[in-house]
């Protein structure tokens, strides 16, 4: 029969690439209906050669019956409709942060912590495309000698920021006067270690999600989290540097064996011949690539490696459609 989907925030970047990751990994859809807001509703969108016209999003309209809704239109979007939706027994499975840190409601990265969806139905959160990439890389090893502190760099790609912020580093690398809005200095050129609020002890929203996170998907609120967050003149893909503590000393031979057998993971790391991950590589693609593994000069349980991945594709659209795959194959 096939399976009645909608997608919420149909018409912005992460919601078109939920339509396109749909289409790609031949999910098997009877009928899909898109939303979004008075702004764009009335628009169309191409699905299987088929343009779909986007409905206007209401109350109403989410008391429909639906196999799963995926969203992506921003946190108050989501506090407002997915109880609405959930109430009607739909399963919402969405990308805000609004509801990932909520008591009951699964936070889900598919190869990492699957079992959280047996049986469930409800709101499913989707974690922080950050957050997303590195527990697709550090999950494994964790399961093997057990992460005691983990320090993490990202330089993260201006589409995290949405299409405006796509649309400004394009006007200035065109006309370097061309004024800053989305951000709070010029992103050409320059490196912005500012994403988000900053809280009072120093951290920004963004990189405190990545500690909170961490320890939800992998249920150990002892590891230690140090992150910070770079905004840098990047498109698409997301790039992180991460030294890692573990429990127990690694084996690189080891370590190389498991990541090279980890679901969704790629290894691309040969120094020799320049062959390390980048973003402008990865781009477009739904796998995390990891490279640049070495051991820790001074603790021989530590090692650093280099983590790369697309933040709309594995970072968002990808892993909330993944999740949906998921929650069927347990069915």
């Amino acid at each position: 029969m096939g399976l009645t989907v909608g997608v919420v925030g149909a018409t912005g970047a992460v919601g078109r690439k939920m339509v396109e990751t749909l289409e790609e990994r031949n999910i098997a859809i009877n009928k899909l209906r898109l939303f979004a807001s008075e702004k764009s509703a009335g628009t169309t969108v191409e699905y299987k050669g088929t343009e779909i016209t986007v409905e206007l999003l209401t109350e109403e309209v989410m008391k429909d019956q639906f196999d799963y809704l995926l969203f992506s239109a921003g946190g108050s979007v989501s506090e407002k409709y997915a109880p609405i939706a959930a109430d009607a027994e739909n399963t919402v499975i969405d990308n805000s942060s609004h509801w990932r840190m909520t008591e009951g409601i699964p936070l889900v990265v598919p190869e990492v912590n699957p079992h959280v969806l047996k049986g469930y139905k409800g709101i499913v959160a989707n974690p922080n495309c950050s957050t997303v990439q590195m527990i697709v890389a550090l999950a494994p090893l964790h399961r093997k000698y057990g992460i005691k502190r983990i320090v993490v760099s990202t330089y993260q790609a201006v589409s995290g920021s949405g299409q405006k912020a796509i649309d400004e580093l394009e006007n200035q690398m065109k006309d370097c006067n061309y004024p800053n809005k989305v951000y709070t200095r010029k992103i050409v050129g320059n490196c912005i270690p500012h994403i988000d609020v900053f809280y009072d002890n120093g951290f920004t929203k963004e990189e405190l999600k990545m500690v909170y996170e961490t320890h939800k998907i992998l249920e150990d609120n002892s590891i230690e989290v140090n992150p910070t967050a770079v905004r840098i003149p990047v498109v698409y893909g997301h790039s992180e540097s991460i030294y890692v503590e573990f429990k127990e000393e690694p084996n690189l031979e080891e370590v190389y064996r498991i990541l090279n057998s980890a679901a969704g993971v790629k290894v691309i790391d040969n120094p020799a011949e320049n062959q390390y991950p980048t973003p402008l590589e990865v781009a477009h693609t739904d796998d995390t690539y990891v490279g640049r593994i070495r051991k820790d000069l001074y603790n021989p349980k530590a090692i650093s490696l280099w983590v790369v991945a697309d933040n709309l594709r594995k970072g968002a659209a990808t892993n909330a459609v993944q999740i949906l795959e998921t929650m069927e194959s347990q069915k």
